[in-house]
């Protein structure tokens, strides 16, 4: 198969030298939703295929490949069918299934790929980028190619056209300016043919930016040239540029246009500054892409490093929700799902963790690239210290998507909208303030409260509470106190805990929501709402708890839970059923926008309340170190810290620069001080110390 190459024509999906008609697969079809698929499952042939699940909609749900058809639909219908919660799910949903045998492995791999990319089946694997992180778009379908900004990857890729990125919005801005200075493109909004010779040039062509195709005497081959030089660029094909660029500027000297030639010169020097910025990672002039994995408790992370002649020329990053599918099968998917459409296929991949399939999967891959391609798995070296690399900055990418939730409007639409469904609301909460209680036992015992107007975290209304009157234990009395504390300012029209809260939310289930809604009631603010943002066993957040005690489980819903969790859990609340994970992609996004937003919610306010009681406890150390010497109660200690700004300082001091910064102390005081950091075990010094301390001598 060619690169580039189209795989569906007229409806039909084609898989080596046959073409087939998705319409016309062998279907078993179920005539009662109670008789179940033994007898059929005995006609399907024991040979290497691809088969569709379909949903009571006939809407294809799962796509999926088989070495041995029958056995591997068989393990879907058995009486006790094994797997994670989302695999059972698409169970429940099954009420037709299609076939389609092929001649081998690979085969099949291109027409599960094909499938996957046609019908976008919502139980598989589906490649998702960073969608806040947009594109480099370039026509190269057109005659006259135009390079523009794209914030997804269109059809139009099986067209020819190219993207490259994602980038960070400012990082490509940089780069189109670069690519206008180095390459003479138009930056006009004329269309052509359409517009060719309608109107004059504009000034990028007389001052030299652009080499004019709307006066008709540049040929769309010429233009052509200049596009794919800009995609040899983008794709780090460095080389013949430059040797193109210099080959230009020695013709027009040659021929006495100094003024093109200077042009061709200033291009050559701003392309070589630009590159003078890359440094070589590796020695040879290798190319690659280096794929690597970071997680956290809602979304994996996949990067891809491209490395092309041996120095870094761009990132990629794909998001997945966190439901434990093994990273071999992830970046299966991401080989058949990213590559067929990729701009560039390199001879090598590394990687971490070798796909399933192996074997199969280049053989995929070279019959899309025409040439072999390894997948890798380094184990020491450079091409180990750049998948380490990679891997690194795939975690700070979850850190930065964690952190940006909220800035894009929709997330916050999606997220509040859920809330207000669940909660009853008659409107999406405006500001919303939550509490999380941190102690060590009695010790240090505070609430933190944050605040999120709209959806975005208001720093500035965030505020901390040390718990004064608890004795003993009990998060729900403490929680109760800094609450009534709030609560007692609620109507103060200049006070700085800022307006009334539209929604309370508790790190804690139903037995916080309880006693603070009990709390509220007494207080006359009964119709302010109040919820629980509940966690599982792993400390990560579950789901939400309203008022009268039903939860909704998020997690769950989402297939996020994994095995005996996931099972008490479905068992405790069975009207969630495995079935009503959500199957359409709007409802999942709102449940999966919900849940990172009351993650992001718990972090930040367990992060303050976390900060603030170790703040404390230091404090609280710091008061016992000094005030435990003979002769130094809180008057002295402030003296002494006032003076040398921390322990570490007094501890350094002489008794003669203790004398000089405190002269308010007595000599014994200093003293004191000094033997306090400087311990001896002379027998003499020691009962200096004891009379200094007060203490009888024994004889």
């Amino acid at each position: 198969m060619k690169r580039g190459q189209s795989q569906e024509k007229d409806g039909a999906l084609r898989a080596g030298e046959h073409v087939f008609q998705v319409e016309d697969l062998p279907s078993l079809r179920l005539a009662d939703e109670t008789v179940d698929f033994d007898a059929r499952l005995d006609t399907v042939p024991d040979e290497a295929g691809v088969y569709l699940m379909l949903n009571a909609d006939e809407k294809v749900i799962y796509v999926g490949k088989a070495l041995r058809l029958r056995q591997r639909l068989r393990s879907y219908f058995a009486k006790t069918p094994r797997g994670s919660a989302k695999v059972l799910a698409m169970i429940s949903h099954i009420h037709d299934f299609k076939y389609l045998i092929c001649q081998n492995e690979v085969e099949a791999l291109i027409l599960e790929s094909n499938l996957i990319k046609r019908y976008q089946p919502f139980y598989n694997i589906l490649l998702k980028d960073d969608h806040d992180y947009p594109y480099m778009r370039i026509t190269m379908q057109e005659a006259y190619p135009r390079i523009m900004k794209a914030y997804r990857i269109g059809d139009d890729v099986d067209a020819g056209c190219r993207y490259y990125g994602p980038y960070l919005n400012s990082d490509l801005n940089k780069a189109l300016r670069s690519i206008h200075e180095i390459f003479p493109l138009k930056t006009c909004r004329r269309q052509f043919p359409r517009d060719i010779g309608k109107e004059r040039p504009c000034i990028e062509y007389y001052i030299g930016h652009c080499i004019g195709p709307c006066r008709g005497d540049v040929p769309a081959q010429a233009y052509r040239e200049v596009c794919q030089r800009v995609c040899d660029f983008l794709e780090g094909r460095y080389d013949g540029i430059i040797d193109s660029l210099k080959s230009d500027m020695k013709a027009a000297a040659a021929a006495l246009d100094f003024e093109s030639a200077a042009r061709y010169r200033d291009r050559l020097q701003s392309f070589e500054k630009l590159f003078e910025r890359q440094i070589a990672v590796l020695d040879r002039k290798l190319d690659a892409d280096i794929l690597a994995f970071a997680k956290n408790d809602l979304e994996l992370c996949l990067l891809k490093l491209e490395l092309r002649a041996g120095k870094i020329s761009g990132t990629a990053t794909y998001f997945f929700p966190n439901d434990e599918t093994p990273e071999a099968e992830l970046l299966r998917a991401f080989l058949l799902q990213y590559y067929p459409r990729a701009a560039e296929l390199p001879a090598e991949i590394e990687v971490e963790y070798l796909p399933t399939e192996l074997e199969a999967c280049e053989a995929f891959l070279k019959s899309i690239a025409g040439k072999s391609v390894r997948i890798h798995r380094p184990e020491r070296g450079d091409k180990k210290a750049l998948l380490d690399m990679a891997r690194r900055n795939a975690g700070e990418s979850l850190k930065r998507r964690a952190l940006a939730f909220g800035k894009q409007r929709n997330d916050r639409r999606l997220a509040l909208d859920r809330l207000s469904e669940f909660l009853q609301l008659d409107e999406r909460p405006q500001r919303i303030e939550a509490y999380d209680i941190a102690n060590l036992g009695q010790d240090a015992m505070v609430c933190a409260m944050v605040v999120y107007e709209d959806g975005k975290l208001a720093s500035q209304d965030c505020r901390l509470f040390r718990i004064k009157g608890q004795e003993g234990q009990d998060d729900y009395q403490a929680m109760a106190e800094a609450i009534s504390r709030r609560l007692q300012h609620l109507e103060d029209e200049d006070w700085r805990f800022g307006a009334r809260p539209d929604l309370l939310l508790l790190d804690g289930g139903r037995g916080h929501v309880s006693s603070i809604m009990a709390l509220l009631q007494n207080r006359g603010f009964g119709t302010i709402p109040c919820a629980g943002m509940v966690k599982d066993r792993r400390h990560r957040s579950r789901g939400l708890v309203r008022g009268d005690g039903e939860i909704l489980e998020l997690a769950a819903r989402l297939g996020l839970l994994r095995g005996a969790e996931a099972s008490k859990n479905l068992d405790q609340e069975p009207e969630l059923g495995l079935g009503l994970i959500p199957e359409k992609n709007e409802e999942r996004d709102r449940d999966f926008a919900l849940l990172r937003f009351i993650t992001a919610i718990q972090n930040e306010v367990h992060r303050q309340a976390n900060r603030y009681h170790q703040l404390l406890r230091k404090k609280k150390t710091l008061k016992f170190s000094l005030e435990a010497i003979p002769g130094i109660g809180p008057a002295r200690r402030k003296l002494l810290m006032n003076a040398f700004g921390s322990i570490k300082a007094i501890s350094e001091a002489s008794e003669s620069a203790i004398a000089v910064a405190c002269p308010k102390l007595s000599e014994k005081q200093i003293a004191a001080v000094y033997a306090h950091f400087h311990p001896t075990d002379d027998p003499e010094e020691s009962e200096l110390e004891a009379l200094l301390r007060g203490e009888e001598i024994e004889a």
